[in-house]
């Protein structure tokens, strides 16, 4: 990305590798009108049918293939509900199947989840990895969301019908291919192309006009996908198992006692998931060495941690187990169904295991850490003053900005999640958010 553009009066900073000036608004025009960008948006367009497509049918199979481990074959084995035991094979399964990808793939079937949803687009060489690393241990109970996989399916779809037409393709017009190719898969899990966009702009921070080129791009791609992804939803009845909040507490006016209990609450979230952030960044290194053996341990002791949660509460093991988007309605629709024991143990038994899967298995870090804060927002909201309705809105927004680094984008998707029926907690959502970047900033430092 070019500095932005000099004060009134000076020279403008030289651009990338000594090509003079860096873009100000007549070069922006120039190359938005531009016979080449135009085919670029347009080819951005037509991209975000194929990936939409591919992206419906990934997160489909997932949701059947988790429903059918967790729901028909305990009742097939005459269980009303998984036993507290079921997490152990499941994850041990789990641990077998990925540690020859994690060894020997290209790509070792992704990011390791722990340095974010950042790095650069996966190709098409990495996808197969991708896509069984995926595929196969997600269903089986990993504490980790499909948001990687899906950005990882997105860009190496883009970049596969890339080359298929242009062997030679520019690498700047790869990169922006590819980063509109994870925009739109990442936009039909989380809420549609705005959360994308924002995204987009916060994580490329202020980058002038070149930030506005790479974002049309991106959001053109993103806006198609979610309009195809949505209707085939409707088309076929399959389900996906997005993040959405179905049914939420009744909103109430924020009021000084949401604030003074609010603030402390955010370090609070901060805090804990900055723990678990830390254990992923542990594991990840003490996995660098015989990473098959441990990849396996990790995923057997997050099975540990799981069923150690159902013989605690009595509960399902479903519940600590997966990414969170089920437990995460269930939750937000129906909180006081769950006793501050079981939303404690809920946080100690998934956050370790949030942790142990952060370092050594693969997936995206969003999903469960989006539960993990709207459980300790839950579990605090019969403080005097608080309410639940607020205690879910600020633990899910500082615990996304926590992960993401992203406070802005973390508001968005809050804001996107409790719908326009709790506007009034926006305040509190925004400053939570930004109070859980920077305590976290403060807690963990720079990510290495």
């Amino acid at each position: 990305m070019s500095a932005p553009p000099a004060p009134q009066g000076q020279s403008a900073p030289p651009g990338p590798e000594g090509q003079g000036p860096g873009p100000g608004p007549p070069a922006l025009r120039q190359t938005l009108f531009s016979p080449g960008y135009v085919r670029l948006l347009l080819v951005s367009v037509v991209l975000g049918v194929p990936i939409a497509l591919a992206c419906f049918y990934f997160v489909s199979l997932q949701h059947e293939l988790q429903h059918w481990v967790w729901q028909s074959l305990p009742e097939a084995a005459g269980y009303d509900r998984a036993p507290w035991w079921w997490p152990l094979p499941a994850l041990l399964l789990a641990g077998l199947l990925l540690a020859p990808v994690v060894t020997r793939a290209p790509g070792q079937g992704g990011h390791v989840p722990v340095h974010g949803l950042g790095g650069p687009p996966l190709g098409p060489k990495e996808l197969p990895g991708v896509l069984f690393a995926a595929l196969a241990t997600l269903p089986l109970g990993v504490v980790l969301g499909p948001e990687a996989p899906l950005m990882a399916v997105g860009s190496g779809l883009a970049l596969l019908i890339l080359r298929a037409v242009q062997r030679d393709a520019d690498p700047k017009t790869v990169l922006v291919l590819g980063t509109a190719g994870s925009t739109t898969a990442i936009s039909t899990i989380l809420g549609g192309p705005l959360v994308a966009a924002v995204m987009m702009v916060e994580a490329a921070g202020l980058a002038g006009s070149q930030l506005v080129l790479l974002l049309l791009p991106c959001l053109l791609a993103s806006g198609v996908g979610a309009l195809v992804f949505t209707g085939f939803g409707q088309w076929t009845g399959l389900s996906t198992g997005a993040l959405t909040l179905p049914e939420v507490p009744p909103d109430a006016s924020p009021d000084a006692g949401d604030f003074l209990w609010g603030i402390p609450l955010a370090v609070l979230i901060a805090a804990i998931l900055t723990a678990g952030h830390r254990l992923g960044h542990l594991t990840a290194a003490w996995t660098r060495r015989r990473t098959a053996v441990r990849t396996i341990a990790c995923a057997a002791a997050v099975g540990v941690f799981i069923s150690a949660y159902a013989l605690v509460t009595g509960r399902s093991p479903e519940e600590a187990a997966l990414s969170g988007q089920a437990t995460l309605g269930t939750l937000a629709a129906h909180p006081h169904a769950w006793s501050i024991g079981a939303l404690a143990a809920l946080v100690l038994f998934k956050g370790l295991a949030w942790g142990l899967c952060l370092g050594s298995l693969r997936g995206g870090p969003i999903f469960p850490s989006v539960l993990l804060g709207a459980a300790i927002g839950i579990a605090c909201s019969g403080l005097p003053g608080l309410g639940t309705a607020p205690g879910l809105a600020l633990g899910m927004a500082t615990a996304t900005s926590v992960v993401t680094r992203l406070p802005v984008t973390s508001a968005v998707l809050s804001f996107l999640l409790l719908g326009t029926d709790a506007a009034h907690q926006m305040p509190l959502v925004i400053v939570c958010s930004v109070l859980g970047f920077v305590v976290s900033q403060l807690l963990e430092g720079e990510r290495k």
